[in-house]
């Protein structure tokens, strides 16, 4: 009696330590529905995990989603210290904790350069990843040679840029930019507000942490069949259709049989601006 006594208390107290390991996550929240295969939705900069909430209507009926929204993004609280990397190993450990088989990662933006370096960290830990106009080294779009120096020197310089902003100003940048990634202004309400309920500290950090960061080479580790998904009308103002997806292929140059497809009319969120054509490649990749 006593043995099973205490052989139930420490199951219990696994079972607990599970529970803890699995909720304790600071670097984002999860938002979990549905059943089957998992699937990770990750959202970008200063966005909520209500981007990909059509997505999941589309995605997640023979499949689980999980979607997070990152610390300091559209109001969850912010964490001290550098956020990407404490994404990426409380992801690591968040599958390991709910025991989930390989799952499908699906980044935006900011999340579609986390699902880059946790698939070369971690090659591992998932089945297939979907790449949503995200690049592998966004500081060297325009400069393809840039030193590992001067990337640093330009993301702490864009950090510091937005940090001096006074609030009309960071109001206006917003809206500016905003207005240049989407093409309903419905949609773009939605996305501005979630940058206003964002912490500005957070948001500047993590962009200088993702300009600094140059992945052309470790993508080689990738071992996950890789979609990309781009568009260039958002960027034509800074060069031609040609040049933007010259520079797609030579960012992923060295990810083996990555697939990389690019969108006709959608500007940045692709997934607002042209769900069906997302989903058409997106079901084509994972079926």
């Amino acid at each position: 009696m006593t043995k099973n006594l205490i052989h139930k208390a420490a199951l219990c107290a696994a079972a607990l330590a599970v529970s803890l390991s699995v909720h304790a996550a600071s670097a984002f929240k999860a938002e979990v529905t549905g059943k089957g295969q998992p699937v990770i939705l990750i959202p970008g900069l200063a966005s909520s995990g209500e981007v990909w909430n059509d997505t999941v209507k589309h995605l997640c009926g023979p499949r689980q989603c999980h979607v997070l929204t990152l610390a300091g993004f559209a109001g969850q609280p912010a964490i001290d210290g550098p956020l990407l990397s404490q994404v990426e190993q409380e992801l690591s450990t968040y599958i390991a904790a709910n025991q989930l088989d390989k799952p499908i990662i699906v980044g935006h933006s900011l999340g579609g350069f986390l699902g880059l370096k946790f698939a070369i960290d971690h090659p591992d830990q998932l089945s297939r990843l979907v790449v949503v106009d995200s690049l592998p080294a966004l500081g060297a779009a325009q400069a393809p040679d840039i030193t590992p120096e001067q990337l640093r020197a330009m993301a702490a310089g864009a950090r510091e840029r937005m940090l001096a902003q006074d609030e009309a100003s960071r109001a206006q940048s917003q809206r500016l930019t905003v207005a240049s990634m989407v093409t309903k202004p419905e949609q773009a309400e939605r996305i501005i507000e979630w940058g206003k309920r964002s912490d500005r500290t957070a948001v500047a950090n993590a962009m200088a942490e993702l300009l600094a960061t140059d992945l052309r080479q470790d993508v080689a580790r990738i071992k996950a069949p890789t979609l990309v998904l781009g568009t260039w009308i958002a960027y034509k103002q800074f060069a031609p259709r040609e040049a933007i997806e010259r520079n797609f292929a030579m960012q992923y140059a060295r990810l083996p049989g990555v697939r990389i497809e690019m969108a006709e009319s959608a500007r940045h969120f692709i997934m607002v601006d042209d769900p069906a054509w997302m989903y058409d490649r997106i079901d084509r990749f994972l079926n």
